[in-house]
């Protein structure tokens, strides 16, 4: 993925290393905060981030387990990725934000609006779902130990397929290279670990007491988090509004950044000033 100085780090409260890189915009100017996938790394984002980076500040982190932050000694759950982010802003002095995720981080900004809704003024929840079902302990943890027989490298070809349209895989082939990259990279513990987050994880509680504006963006091709489960965040958020993406798949922030970008400003505008 893109190039760049090496993140910030700061030390979470049971020990393990955050990562996180900020775009500085002026000081007046609202903040997003993001989260990525499962696999990725804050890098993702960079597509995204230099489209919006203009009219405000961008906080993005390597989520508990990835990238360069640790998977330390607290469970790895939806609640802890969330503390993670929140010890982030605290950290960097920002009383509130726009939070987004895809997928994964979907999951984590949807826990943090529900459990910090003080210091969150816009989210949005990308190729994301507050549940993947009632199989989805037993499902999730059949994707870890998959991983940890045969290694990341066999999930490649299944995994692309998922995270691209085969449109988008012709032809941007450096953009599939780089997200294959990071995901190999990842260190089996903390992708295992990641894998039993999404198997217990249940936002469904927390969506009617999300009052704040919020977009649900998902492709119309995506088979990882269907749109089903975008419609189930769509129909119980009240007030939210939802984006189906022609032709996307699971990473549409790497897929049509430009989409994403324009709903992560369109969440800024609302922001009081």
């Amino acid at each position: 993925m893109t190039s760049e100085a090496a993140p910030a780090t700061l030390r979470a409260d049971d020990g393990a290393t955050l990562a996180y890189h900020v775009r500085q915009a002026a000081p007046e100017a609202p903040v997003i905060a993001l989260v990525h996938s499962l696999g990725m790394d804050h890098r993702f984002w960079d597509p995204v981030a230099q489209r919006v980076a203009h009219r405000s500040t961008v906080v993005t982190i390597d989520a508990r387990g990835h990238g360069r932050s640790g998977l330390g000694k607290a469970p790895c759950t939806a609640q802890r990725m969330a503390q993670d982010l929140l010890a982030v802003l605290d950290h960097l002095q920002i009383p509130r934000a726009v939070i987004g995720g895809v997928s994964m981080g979907g999951c984590v900004a949807l826990q943090f609006a529900g459990s910090y809704p003080q210091r969150t003024q816009g989210l949005a929840l990308i190729d994301t779902t507050a549940w993947y079902g009632p199989t989805a302990p037993k499902d999730w943890e059949d994707r870890a130990l998959n991983a940890q027989t045969h290694g990341l490298a066999s999930m490649i070809d299944f995994q692309q397929t998922r995270w691209f349209s085969d449109s988008f895989r012709t032809h941007n082939p450096q953009v599939v290279q780089a997200a294959i990259d990071t995901f190999l990279a990842n260190d089996m513990p903390g992708y295992m670990a990641a894998c039993r987050l999404l198997g217990a994880f249940d936002g469904r509680a927390l969506l009617a007491d999300i009052h704040i504006p919020t977009w649900v963006l998902v492709g119309d091709e995506d088979y990882a988090a269907p749109l089903a489960m975008a419609q189930a965040l769509h129909d119980g958020i009240a007030g939210s509004r939802m984006e189906v993406i022609p032709g996307g798949r699971h990473l549409t922030p790497l897929e049509v950044p430009d989409r994403v970008a324009a709903a992560l400003l369109d969440l800024c505008t609302q922001v009081p000033q």
